[in-house]
């Protein structure tokens, strides 16, 4: 397996990725691998794509614009219009690669990603199967918390603040960003409980830090998400097949619930017993089953 740094376009911005070879010749079956929320192509997205190369598949793990080594202003936007572009972008770079065989191409997303990858593979027949990895729609995270119960008061204050922040733009003053990971632990515990907790170990310590990923959000970022539906494109999937990849500990599960009782093609719900949200991203004992399942699925549906 080899790995190679690549770019391409993605509605006039320059996306930077990474792409993994297996070491046989090809063409081969191809994944477009998407990270999670802040993350970048060095985290979660990487590992699951040279895990996936070392079982024959092309992969690409890019960072989406605004974000990562990828182009985009302002920096840390969470745009979900243009990150569904991405994906439809990656796909365009593997179906025109010479070891790709563009025929048989598939979607991994991971958290954020997961639920950007339905809504693209939902416009895209390019596209032959979806696999998602402790999977979210972003937006109904921002807008009802990862465990579903937030408080409503909590997002109108967001849009307020981004409301505040656009005017203070317009007016050629900093509007400032809004911080994802505080500096402490205890303090993304208050925030957001065990979940916050676990994200703030893989993204802010040795653990699965990066220095690009992304600690704070342009504030623009939340009246974008305020009206994004990721999982409204779910029917459209069908007759195409669906994975969903889910920890039994996963607080964001209620999600990938969600999404398996609106798709109407073949899908399958599989728990990872143990497993939280961010043990998928990278802990062994949750990952290397979760890596032969989504083996299997590809292997059976890019055949």
């Amino acid at each position: 397996m080899t790995r190679t740094t690549v770019g391409f376009d993605s509605a006039g911005i320059p996306i930077a990725a990474h792409l993994y070879l297996p070491d046989t010749p090809g063409p081969h079956p191809a994944l477009v691998v998407g990270h999670p929320g802040t993350g970048v192509k060095e985290q979660a997205s990487g590992t699951y794509a040279r895990r996936m190369a070392e079982r024959g598949f092309v992969t690409l793990a890019f960072d989406a614009a605004h974000q990562g080594e990828s182009g985009g202003l302002p920096r840390g936007l969470e745009d979900p219009a243009q990150r569904v572009e991405d994906f439809k972008a990656a796909v365009s770079f593997l179906g025109t690669h010479a070891d790709v065989d563009a025929d048989r191409i598939g979607l991994l997303g991971i958290c954020a990603s997961g639920g950007y990858s339905l809504a693209a593979a939902g416009g895209d027949h390019r596209v032959k199967a979806v696999a998602t990895v402790s999977g979210v729609d972003i937006a109904r995270q921002f807008r009802l918390g990862a465990d579903g119960t937030q408080d409503r008061a909590v997002f109108q204050g967001l849009l307020d603040a981004a409301a505040h922040a656009r005017t203070a733009a317009a007016r050629g003053e900093d509007p400032g960003t809004l911080t994802v990971f505080p500096e402490t632990a205890e303090q993304a515990g208050v925030l957001g409980g065990e979940h916050g907790i676990e994200g703030f170990e893989y993204y802010r310590t040795s653990r699965g830090g990066h220095e690009r990923s992304a600690k704070a959000l342009a504030w623009e970022s939340i009246d974008r998400l305020a009206s994004f539906d990721a999982f409204h494109a779910v029917p459209l999937i069908a007759p195409r097949p669906l994975l969903q990849i889910v920890g039994s500990r996963a607080v964001t599960a209620w999600m990938a619930i969600d999404v398996h009782q609106r798709a109407t093609g073949p899908k399958e719900l599989h728990w990872i017993d143990g497993a939280s949200h961010v043990d998928l991203y990278d802990r062994k004992q949750y990952l290397d089953p979760a890596i032969d399942k989504l083996a299997d699925f590809f292997a059976g549906h890019l055949a």
